[in-house]
């Protein structure tokens, strides 16, 4: 998926950041056979039935929640449609620059905890940048293990060309990987 300010590619990084903040192995696989199965966008998520979203939940092998995520992903993309016109932009306009906000309004997603918003605002920030730099604690503590500063501006400057969203995402793989830890202190 490639990331873009526009609302399936929004929507579509909300459906993987459910399913990832699970800690199941299988979400980005059960992402992608959603996606597959036609329910890239809010709509297309309400149209199938909770029959529908189950089964591309198991083809995609992610199958201890699947009968509790697939009425979550259900619930979540009526309220996208009944609140923001299944458009997430709009939620980042009612927001106004308040990432206090934001990060609150999107966790009442059914099935978006904490970790959920994280994961979503970190990839984000690429397409939003009023939301850079965002650092949440595991891209904290990775940046910790590396031996890094660990304030947001100070990280934000080490970012360079890639920008504050590859930086967290180089950070939190530093977080839940020590070999990634190990292999960049020996190359530095």
């Amino acid at each position: 998926m490639k990331l873009r300010d526009t609302p399936q590619p929004l929507y579509q990084l909300l459906v993987l950041s459910c399913l990832l903040s699970a800690r199941i192995r299988a979400s980005v696989a059960a992402a992608r056979a959603l996606f597959d199965d036609g329910m890239r966008t809010p709509r297309g998520m309400v149209e199938a039935t909770w029959q529908q979203r189950v089964d591309a939940l198991g083809k995609g092998h992610y199958r201890r929640y699947d009968e509790r995520t697939a009425t979550q992903l259900g619930e979540g993309a009526q309220q996208l449609l009944d609140d923001h016109k299944g458009d997430l932009r709009r939620l980042r306009k009612a927001a106004d620059g308040n990432l206090d906000t934001l990060r609150t309004e999107l966790r009442q997603t059914p099935g978006l905890g904490p970790a959920g918003a994280d994961i979503f605002l970190r990839e984000a920030q690429a397409v939003w940048p009023e939301t850079a730099p965002y650092l949440d604690g595991k891209a904290v503590r990775g940046a910790e293990e590396l031996g890094l500063p660990t304030a947001p501006g100070k990280l934000a400057h080490l970012a360079g060309e890639g920008g504050p969203a590859v930086l967290a995402a180089a950070l939190v793989r530093a977080a839940l990987d020590k070999h990634v830890v190990d292999d960049v202190l020996e190359r530095a």
